[in-house]
């Protein structure tokens, strides 16, 4: 495995050093460098500290594990490959994201898995341990959001305006959702055995990557939501 010492290089000597590096990386003192591993593919990569912005951009097949914390805008427009983060993310995290799996350990901020779509048989998967901010799943188009709601917290699970504009999709809730509001244009139900079964491959994977217990998650109710129309915004703009 190539190691690579970040302390002091910018983001642009980091991104050049892992492109001419072979085989698998090791980042060390990683610290707010943006664009790390853009559009790679068959590669394998782990970082300590933090990475900046873009976190796997792009991301073609390579697999990310990040040993700490993430910044915004993780695995914007991935098409394929895997992001663990063992810490929490920020913003727009999946933002596009059109393939792969993005699994977090903590929180995510504001408009996780905006715009995220699939295509044929691309299905992109963001599971997310702990609670998500507001504008969660913003405009979905496609693709499964996860959160699980791990950490206690007076928080709800997911905050204001989740699942705005969603038309394509869906999102899976470990709580009963009471008191969360959403969006008319969705359809929100426990999830049934066919949600859960089709949940349990996903979640089998993170826990073994975080040392939990997919019997004991499952075991919690789950809140499914959908949307009920793939043009949400009809009454708004389309007179009757």
């Amino acid at each position: 495995m190539k190691r690579i010492d970040a302390a002091g290089m910018d983001y642009a000597a980091l991104n050049e050093a892992i492109r001419q590096s072979r085989g698998d990386v090791e980042i060390t003192h990683c610290l707010g460098q943006r664009f790390i591993a853009a559009g790679l593919s068959d590669r394998s990569i782990t970082i300590q500290g933090t990475p900046g912005n873009a976190l796997g951009a792009y991301l073609n097949g390579a697999a990310i594990r990040v040993r700490g914390n993430a910044q915004d805008a993780v695995g914007d427009t991935m098409n394929d490959g895997s992001i663990v983060i063992d810490g929490n993310i920020g913003d727009a995290a999946g933002y596009a994201m059109r393939g792969g799996k993005i699994y977090v350990r903590g929180n995510a901020g504001y408009r996780a898995g905006i715009h995220m779509k699939e295509y044929q048989d691309k299905v992109p998967v963001m599971m997310i341990g702990g609670k998500a901010g507001s504008f969660l799943g913003e405009y979905q188009a496609g693709g499964v959001i996860v959160v699980l709601g791990l950490e206690a917290s007076d928080r709800p699970i997911v905050s204001n305006f989740p699942c705005t504009g969603m038309h394509g999709g869906k999102m899976l809730l470990r709580s009963d959702c009471k008191g969360i509001r959403f969006p008319e244009q969705v359809r929100v139900a426990p999830a049934d055995r066919s949600a859960l079964d089709g949940l349990k491959k996903y979640l089998d994977e993170y826990c073994a990557l975080f040392g939990l217990d997919a019997g004991e998650l499952l075991s919690a109710p789950f809140t499914v939501v959908t949307p009920d129309t793939k043009n949400p915004y009809h009454q708004m703009y389309v007179a009757n």
